[in-house]
């Protein structure tokens, strides 16, 4: 087993963003394990959207800052792996609105069963005291940074 890695090699945003990729990483792993095929880390962003609504491609491509042409692509890519459709509005039959389909669903039921797994791992390696500790730490830091709203508000972009 390799030697575990000293904190101290690296600032805090990025050890911390390193943590989350390697968390994003199993929990993508998780998911082609279960038959979820072709998602990326970029599509969750997307399905962030997609869970609780049904956007429009002008919609997703504000929340995204984004241009409606590169939401468009993404969301004909979800379309072509079977966990998104647009639909048409039911007050506007013109208008086009994005919304998850039951695969895309299960996709989402997966991805949440996989981070309870690993919250479940990090309490029998961190004891729920260090867990809650390290939380509470991450949640500080996420508000240090300006990020909580976004997170409040399922309004979190890709990095730029």
């Amino acid at each position: 087993m390799p030697a575990p890695l000293d904190p101290d090699d690296l600032d805090t945003g990025t050890l911390a963003l390193f943590v989350g990729s390697a968390a994003a990483s199993a929990v993508q792993d998780h998911l082609t394990a279960c038959g979820f095929d072709g998602l990326r880390m970029s599509h969750g962003y997307l399905f962030q959207h997609l869970i609780d609504g049904s956007p429009t491609i002008r919609d997703l491509a504000a929340a995204l800052d984004m241009t409606q042409q590169g939401a468009s692509k993404a969301v004909a890519e979800l379309e072509r792996l079977g966990y998104a459709e647009r639909r048409p509005d039911p007050q506007d039959a013109r208008i086009r609105r994005v919304a998850l389909t039951p695969r895309g669903h299960e996709a989402v039921d997966a991805a949440r069963r996989a981070r309870a797994e690993m919250e479940e791992r990090l309490r029998e390696r961190l004891g729920a005291h260090g867990l809650d500790t390290a939380r509470s730490l991450l949640g500080d830091l996420l508000d240090e940074f300006g990020g909580s709203e976004a997170v409040r508000r399922r309004r979190v972009r890709p990095p730029r």
